[in-house]
């Protein structure tokens, strides 16, 4: 195979991954007075948007499909 075919696998794989599993994000939020300071860091598992891992996947596909043509002589 060639070395695009290998690529297009790889982003099609992390297409479908997208779909399933949740990003961790993190936020922290705090106020200063003073010398005193309050803080509260937030974490959030997130999804990303199935747009992007529907272009993940479409992107994908079209890299494995040119990467296993044969070239034309």
């Amino acid at each position: 195979m060639r070395p695009l075919a290998w690529i297009g696998i790889v982003v099609l794989v992390l297409g479908i991954l997208s779909f399933v599993v949740p990003f961790p994000t993190s936020q922290s939020h705090g106020i200063k007075m003073g010398d005193a300071s309050v803080g509260i860091t937030t974490h959030h598992d997130e999804k990303l948007s199935p747009a992007i891992g529907g272009v993940l996947c479409a992107a994908g596909v079209v890299l494995l499909i040119a990467g296993s043509r044969k070239a034309a002589a």
